[in-house]
């Protein structure tokens, strides 16, 4: 039979306290309906008593249309000394209003008595009467915080504050690595020995992981074999310290990699990736390029061997089909390349029956790896090395001389100001054009493009999207050579130029003539 696993997503309230990482209202609202949309079971939203923000998110929350996904409130045990109904953020996670309460609180008896300071007795009233509390208004979660590291020091109370939360109504009892330094064994026995003291009362027992040992996903699916029918975790691994589990490589080891298992409702996971990639760039935050399943590099290949049998049979270095997460396979070229990857890339180009040509391309990268050129994300001046080296390159202008001016434009206000000088011989004309920037570069970009959108009206469309500076031989201090890369996009297409020089802005002139020379190439 297959077993459904229910995901609890924590991106929007613990993978918020990862460092760098901050949304705002807006934001919190659009991963929430994207999560929806893409079938997570759960959303915690965060705690409403915490912030503003908070507050007004589970007001606003209640007006998006979140199919089956249901919206949590994340908040802590009643205070000692106090009654439930009295407490604050009891009363906060009621108005909310949210249709699941989750509730946090101490499993550790050394918790409870040193951080807490209240008896063992009292921390197993504050859980029980908060969870009874709450569950007339919605449904509960129980988060056992520290309950695996609670479970070492004293296995009876950890046992019995669990207990405790399930006999007062909560429907899931999730079991928290909260340190992240339990090992998968420990979970497994720890999770079956749970499960078994769970065992009179009608319960779900999830999971929440942190990631400090590097096990978080290998403990989510660890308890998971020994019962758990819940998985809590972030998307891509956000939370702090070193994160949580990381529901992109859970979801889909669950549903790729093991069969008995059902997430989402039995959807396909061919929009993993999207997901991914949308919430790295809500969160204003540098996509990792090794992410399993889901990062660029996942299904990237480099060394010609490697290339080769891909190119006969994908499983032999692929352990899924990357479309399954809506990933794409990358054949990239360096100096470690063999022919095999010079053919895979050379493809649309119709030219890999020319055997000599594709060693004399070979050749060629070699040469300007060795002068510091890296071509795995500068794939449209790799495009444009194969033309030149295939003879049919015809390039739309021609660079005369260009200069820049920079430095202070008023002295007393240090502000700074650049001018770019350009020269180029266009259709047999010769044009001369300045422009400013708020850098050289810019300045540089801003000249180019008015000395040939008279001819080339289309460059109106292309636009930077990224800009990237490299020391290649950091050894050579200020005399070091500079890599420069460009990613660029007219709205249709993106695509990443390289220059490598002694002179930082010969490197950024080089790059953008080829991002320019790709984007005329391309249009044709």
């Amino acid at each position: 039979m297959t077993r459904k696993i229910q995901i609890y997503d924590t991106t929007l309230r613990d993978g918020a306290q990862g460092e760098g990482v901050s949304f705002s209202l807006q934001d919190k609202l659009n991963i929430t309906q994207r999560l929806a949309e893409f079938g997570i079971d759960y959303i915690e939203g965060g705690y409403p008593l915490s912030n503003e923000k908070d507050v007004a998110f589970f007001e606003r929350v209640r007006h998006l249309n979140l199919g089956q996904s249901k919206v949590c409130a994340f908040g802590m045990t009643r205070r000692r000394g106090m009654k439930a109904q009295d407490d604050p953020g009891m009363k906060a996670m009621v108005n909310a209003g949210a249709p699941v309460c989750t509730v946090v609180g101490k499993s550790w008896d050394f918790h409870a008595t040193e951080v807490l300071g209240v008896s063992l007795e009292e921390n197993l009233a504050m859980i029980g009467e908060s969870v009874e509390f709450l569950g007339q208004s919605c449904a509960i979660i129980y988060d056992a915080e520290h309950f695996f590291d609670g479970f070492k020091a004293n296995a009876d109370y950890a046992l019995k504050a669990i207990c405790t939360a399930a006999a007062a109504g909560a429907r899931c009892i999730a079991l928290c690595d909260t340190n992240g330094g339990t090992l998968p064994n420990e979970v497994q026995e720890i999770v079956t020995a749970a499960k078994l003291a769970l065992a009179k009362y009608s319960v779900d027992v999830g999971i929440h992981c942190h990631n400090d040992g590097e096990l978080a996903c290998a403990n989510s699916l660890a308890a998971v074999a020994a019962g758990c029918a819940q998985v809590q975790g972030t998307i891509n691994g956000l939370g702090e310290r070193c994160g949580n589990a990381d529901l992109i490589s859970v979801m889909a080891n669950l549903a790729l990699k093991q069969k008995g298992f059902e997430v989402l409702g039995g959807r396909n996971l061919d929009h993993l990736t999207e997901l991914s990639r949308y919430v790295y760039e809500t969160a204003n935050l540098q996509l990792r390029s090794n992410q399993p399943f889901v990062g660029q590099s996942a299904f990237a290949h480099k060394g010609g061997m490697h290339v080769h049998a891909v190119a006969k049979a994908a499983h032999t270095y692929e352990h899924l089909d990357p479309a399954l997460v809506g990933n794409e396979r990358r054949i990239l070229v360096s100096e470690l390349s063999g022919r095999s990857n010079i053919i895979a890339l050379t493809t649309k180009h119709n030219l890999q029956s020319d055997r000599a040509l594709m060693d004399e391309i070979l050749a060629e990268v070699v040469r300007r790896e060795n002068q510091g050129y890296q071509y795995e994300a500068a794939e449209a001046s790799f495009d444009l090395l194969v033309k030149k080296c295939a003879g049919s390159y015809q390039e739309h202008f021609q660079a005369i001389k260009y200069r820049i001016l920079a430095g202070d434009r008023d002295a007393g206000t240090h502000l700074a100001f650049a001018e770019a000088i350009v020269k180029l011989r266009v259709a047999d004309q010769e044009r001369f054009e300045a422009a400013e920037g708020h850098g050289p570069v810019n300045a540089l970009d801003a000249a180019l493009r008015k000395c040939l959108i008279e001819f080339y009206p289309n460059l109106q469309q292309m636009h930077l999207v990224d800009f990237k500076v490299r020391v290649v031989n950091c050894d050579a201090g200020t005399a070091a050579r500079i890599r420069v890369n460009i990613e660029s996009s007219d709205g249709h297409d993106v695509w990443g130029t390289i220059g490598v020089s002694e002179n930082i802005i010969e490197a950024s002139w080089l790059a953008l003539v080829d991002a320019v020379e790709y984007k005329l190439l391309k249009d044709g």
